[in-house]
């Protein structure tokens, strides 16, 4: 009887550990333990924030550029299709380089399988939201899919199609949604009923898959709570 209460005992410790699984088998991270995710190319910490336990993602190491694979991500998930919801708060750090816009977001359908991760993203820009000038303001949201397809190009070759502009103010906690089908995407931010941006041709293609990643670029401080998977 002793052995079988310690056996009990163990199982349900190492139940706790796991993320939180629902009927439609969700995953539920409340991101208080640093833990519970794998850093690449950032430092992860285990903080509160803003009245909330979260995690702070910051880059660490050398600039990589912009949009690239800078985050860090749920070890063991596989992720095709589905919904993924995750709150978000970013500012630039007091040494930011001028261009820091507080780049804080999601990354998706992450390959682990190279050195060089390759995945889909959505971000947002928080000190763009209220400038006084239009054109920063249409650039508060942005999609890129690393490698080759980074933010430059994709403004470059088809203007205002993969960026757009939503409220937002800076390192306040601001709710993210994606919705994920196919090839296609849609990004919700706060509490809109209708996405931001909608994407139909996500450059890695339908058929992608892999993990998802709390991302965050260059001279941002990125904070994160409440992170939900919903595979579909």
């Amino acid at each position: 009887m002793k052995h079988l209460c310690a056996a009990t005992i163990v199982a349900l410790l190492v139940t706790a550990a796991l993320p939180a699984m629902a009927e439609q088998d969700a995953v539920v991270l409340p991101l208080r333990d640093a833990a519970t995710v794998r850093p690449h190319h950032v430092t992860v910490k285990a903080v509160r924030y803003a009245g909330s336990d979260a995690l702070e993602v910051r880059l660490t190491g050398p600039y990589r550029g912009p949009d690239t694979d800078t985050f860090a991500f749920v070890p063991g998930l596989d992720f095709h299709d589905g919904t993924i919801e995750v709150d978000v708060a970013g500012t630039p750090l007091p040494d930011a380089p001028p261009g820091a816009r507080g780049f804080v977001g999601i990354a998706f359908r992450i390959d682990t399988g190279g050195d060089d991760f390759s995945s889909e993203t959505f971000y947002i820009r928080p000190t763009n939201a209220r400038a006084e000038e239009q054109v920063r303001r249409n650039h508060s949201t942005q999609y890129f899919s690393y490698p080759g397809y980074d933010f430059d190009r994709l403004r470059r070759e088809s203007p205002e199609q993969y960026e757009a502009y939503a409220d937002l103010v800076p390192g306040e906690w601001t709710h993210l949604r994606i919705e994920v089908s196919g090839a296609a995407a849609r990004f919700y931010v706060g509490a809109a009923t209708q996405p931001t941006l909608v994407v139909r041709d996500l450059k890695h293609g339908a058929a992608a898959h892999g993990t998802v990643g709390l991302f965050v670029d260059n001279g941002t401080d990125g904070h994160f709570r409440n992170l939900t998977i919903r595979p579909r």
